[in-house]
């Protein structure tokens, strides 16, 4: 950009520009102060938190000091078999040494700067735990919950999220109350109180504190303020050009500019030209639309693991919205439940329905070449009327009349017809199933043998993930192709620095969250892996760029 000949003002000046106001963004402001920067955050959308405040708020963290809390071991060597494998050789080893080096060293810093207290999810397992160095819990952190009053003003600037805004418990109790497989022996009273209160949970509780002790500093995130270009000056990035009140913002960054504004998963151009298959039903805010990664291309920046995502499958209730556009619910745990089943247009299953959501994804984008299709879209979720006897789907509670979005039929045959799934593929599925329910074992696909299977199933049923569809009505949804975000964007080294095509540093440039190539490949290692990551190397890049 030619910025200097023309001789402009700059209308901020600061030692650290942020782009972005989620848990990577906060983290990377906190590390940048605290090393005695002067910082800014700049945030596009109207309030502070992005992906991170709608998500579960988890930090995955391999050999945290809160593990032996609740008797969990843990090793570097342990952590760092398990996590390389699951990058299917799309992250290097370097990089997957620096993360699990970092990760314990950022989650201290974060303890100490801030309100923040973690606790370890003693049952919360990897999503591989059978994988060698994979562990049965606490690597994965609960925030606990947030007084949100204590931000002042800025409460009403903390984004909420539209699934999870009015359940204030922690991760921690919503494990130990069973909330999907007993969802009507929730405290609801004490929930509702809670509520009135101003606590939040969650995502919302990890920003929230997060953005306490940015406010504590005396930085204010500089909210409706998107990052259009990088300034560059002698080879240099200088600073940011902006849009503020559909004007030019001119912020300098005399140490550095650290991107942190999220994938690109609501960017259809760039979802069809980077991803490995269709990705239709993003599950995060739709202001994610790739800014940091475009700005970061623009100035030569290497690229890595662009094919990948954090998947997840969704499903639609019509007519529900989020920031405008249409919400798509991310299903962690339907599908995991007995009495369900996944299945193809020609009515049969083609995967373990309890794996973990980004893994379970990927049997959906198989492509068939006789055909020229994916045979495994449109895919559905078929169930009984056992299992809406028993257990929530989304806004729907165990007792209440189906709603008319859940399409129902009085025989397996109507229903394929109705969802426009083969009828006999369909029926002789469900029956082959019903065996393995009846017999607990899943020949087909070893559903509920994983110790991740069982967390998200019923513990008091016969089986926590199996269970026989063959009560009616009988109802199916569409699973569409969804994601937490997207996982590919700039590469970058230890010290978070994104690298150039050429192999070395661009200088003043920094990525971490879901800009940069994501740390675990294709992977993912355990709840809480996308901020674990991301908080890691916002640590790092505020740390390092305090100190140009």
């Amino acid at each position: 950009m030619d910025f200097f000949k023309k001789k402009r003002k700059w209308d901020l000046e600061v030692d650290v520009v942020v782009i972005g106001s989620g848990a990577a963004g906060l983290t990377a402001a906190i590390a940048a102060h605290s090393g005695g920067a002067k910082v800014a955050i700049l945030e596009k959308a109207a309030t502070v938190g992005g992906a991170t405040a709608v998500s579960g708020g988890v930090v995955w963290v391999p050999c945290n000091h809160h593990m032996s809390e609740v008797g969990i071991a843990d090793s570097r060597d342990e952590a760092l078999a398990y996590t390389k494998r699951l990058t299917d050789g799309r992250s290097s080893d370097d990089l997957v040494t620096t993360f699990i080096d970092a990760a314990p060293q950022m989650l201290r810093f974060v303890e100490e700067q801030t309100s923040l207290k973690f606790t370890a999810l003693a049952k919360y397992p990897d999503y591989h735990p059978e994988f060698p160095g994979g562990k049965p819990g606490g690597r994965s952190l609960d925030a606990g919950l947030f007084d949100a009053n204590e931000l002042g003003d800025w409460k009403k600037k903390l984004r909420r999220s539209p699934v999870f805004g009015m359940t204030a418990m922690s991760v921690t109790e919503a494990t130990e109350w069973g909330v999907f497989s007993k969802p009507l022996s929730l405290p609801f009273k004490l929930l509702g109180e809670r509520y009135a209160k101003g606590l939040v949970c969650y995502g919302g509780a990890l920003t929230g504190k997060l953005l306490k002790a940015v406010l504590d500093r005396g930085i204010q995130p500089i909210l409706e303020t998107g990052a259009k270009e990088l300034v560059v000056d002698e080879g240099r990035v200088a600073g940011v050009r902006a849009t503020k009140a559909n004007a030019d913002y001119f912020v300098r960054a005399k140490k550095g500019v650290v991107l942190a504004s999220g994938g690109f998963e609501w960017n259809k151009k760039l979802a069809a030209q980077f991803l490995g298959g269709p990705l239709t039903h993003p599950n995060s805010p739709p202001c994610n639309e790739g800014d940091g990664l475009v700005m970061a291309m623009s100035v030569g920046a290497d690229l890595g693991n662009m094919t990948e995502a954090w998947w997840c499958p969704s499903l639609v209730i019509p007519g529900e919205e989020y920031d405008g556009a249409q919400l798509n619910r991310g299903d962690f745990a339907t599908r995991s439940l007995p009495h369900t089943i996944i299945v193809n247009r020609r009515g049969q299953r083609f995967v373990n329905e309890a794996q973990n959501y980004n893994d379970l994804m990927k049997p959906f984008f198989a492509f068939e070449p006789h055909s020229y299709e994916r045979a495994n879209l449109p895919a559905f979720i078929v169930f009984d009327s056992q299992y809406l006897a028993k257990y929530a789907l989304m806004t729907y509670m165990p007792g209440r009349p189906p709603p008319d979005w859940i399409p129902k039929a009085d025989s397996l045959e109507a229903l394929a017809t109705k969802i426009g799934v083969d009828a006999r593929g369909l029926a002789a599925t469900v029956q082959r199933f019903n065996g393995f329910a009846r017999e607990g074992k899943d020949l087909d696909f070893h559903r509920g043998e994983s110790l991740y299977d069982r967390f998200y199933g019923d513990p008091d049923a016969a089986n926590p993930n199996l269970g026989t569809i063959e009560k009616g009505p009988f109802h199916a949804l569409e699973v569409h192709p969804g994601a937490i975000g997207t996982k590919g964007g700039a590469r970058v080294n230890g010290d978070a620095q994104v690298i150039g095509a050429s192999g070395a540093p661009i200088a003043g440039l920094y990525a971490a969250d879901n800009v940069m190539a994501g740390v675990t490949g294709a992977g993912y290692p355990g709840a809480g892996s996308t901020i674990g990551a991301a908080m890691t190397f916002g640590f790092l890049a505020g740390r390092h760029a305090a100190k140009q």
